[in-house]
């Protein structure tokens, strides 16, 4: 199990790192949106390119982003039913989310969207406004996201899996900052 808390330690450090490059992206969403509408107010220009660049910027985001999202525990639960229950049945149901949904799900989305890229790319499609932007990258997240997803649900599962083995603390426990999932803490057992 030592050689999988490894591998789940390197996808975490993989998708902290992602997490981190993408916030970059927001900033530039914000800005190209806010010269575009500073240069359509006072020049009265417009550009199709650089709207389709703030949607791309936010697929990007959205897309990158959701495995950094789980990797924090930050993905939609409800909270009102989960507090209630043992950390080991939250764990539980975690385990079974992740095998029968989230992993089938992206390996699904990725398989779907894969020829759409392939397609895109060899035939050079571009955006039917005039100005366009090509299609081919904003349709290359779409795999790309959800490998990132399926990669770090790996991780998540490793986890769960090595807390139901006494082996780390609760995952889903809310962590101080810098606490690592390979570090016991003085009582794990008590975030139930």
């Amino acid at each position: 199990m030592q050689f999988f808390l490894r591998l789940s330690r390197g996808i975490d450090w993989l998708t902290e790192k992602i997490g981190n490059a993408i916030i970059w992206l927001v900033l530039a969403a914000a800005l190209i949106s806010a010269g575009n509408a500073v240069v359509r107010k006072a020049f009265n220009i417009g550009s199709n390119a650089w709207l389709e660049m703030q949607w791309y910027l936010f697929a990007a985001v959205f897309l990158l982003g959701a495995g950094y999202t789980f990797l924090h525990n930050g993905h939609v639960r409800i909270d009102f039913l989960s507090s209630r229950l043992s950390a080991r049945t939250r764990n539980v149901i975690d385990i079974v989310g992740i095998a029968a949904v989230i992993g089938p799900l992206c390996w699904m989305v990725i398989e779907l969207a894969w020829p759409l890229v392939m397609n895109a790319l060899a035939s050079g499609e571009r955006s039917p406004n005039a100005g366009g932007l090509i299609r081919w990258p904003v349709l290359m997240l779409l795999p790309l996201g959800m490998a990132l997803l399926l990669m770090q649900a790996a991780s998540e599962l490793i986890k769960r899996i090595a807390f139901l083995q006494g082996l780390i603390p609760d995952p889903l426990a809310h962590k101080s900052p810098g606490q690592d999932h390979g570090e016991k803490t003085a009582n794990p057992g008590a975030s139930t």
